[in-house]
């Protein structure tokens, strides 16, 4: 397995991390409607499930990303590069949405999509 498969493994499992953040402490949480509950949390809980929401969007760009620059053959100490640097940037942003801090959570977010473009460009 190459560095970037695993970067699409670790990707596919990270909004779940998000939604470990915003069901944390599970106050008076009902696991029979967790969609209504999870509507009507505030602060952290409702930024983690917001970042969980763009985790899940971002997926199909960047999982096609790697593998048409894979199916390109494209060098592929490139395509883990860009691959780990989109992983690390929704890291990043994970970090940044919880702790509401918007304006580094943009610059990571634009970050991630700079690499992922870059993967179907090979810049």
């Amino acid at each position: 397995m190459t560095i970037a498969y695993f970067c699409v493994l670790i990707m596919g499992l990270l909004p779940y991390v998000a939604t470990g953040i915003a069901k944390k402490g599970f106050k008076d949480y009902d696991n029979s409607q967790p969609r209504e509950w999870l509507a009507k949390q505030t602060g952290f809980r409702a930024r983690a499930l917001a970042a969980q929401n763009n985790l899940f969007e971002s997926l199909p760009f960047f999982f096609a990303a790697v593998i048409i620059s894979s199916i390109a053959h494209a060098p592929q100490d490139r395509i883990d590069t860009l691959a780990m640097g989109f992983v690390l940037s929704r890291i990043a942003y994970l970090i940044c949405y919880v702790a509401n801090w918007p304006t580094t959570r943009s610059i990571v977010w634009l970050f991630g999509m700079i690499c992922v473009v870059a993967l179907f460009f090979q810049i």
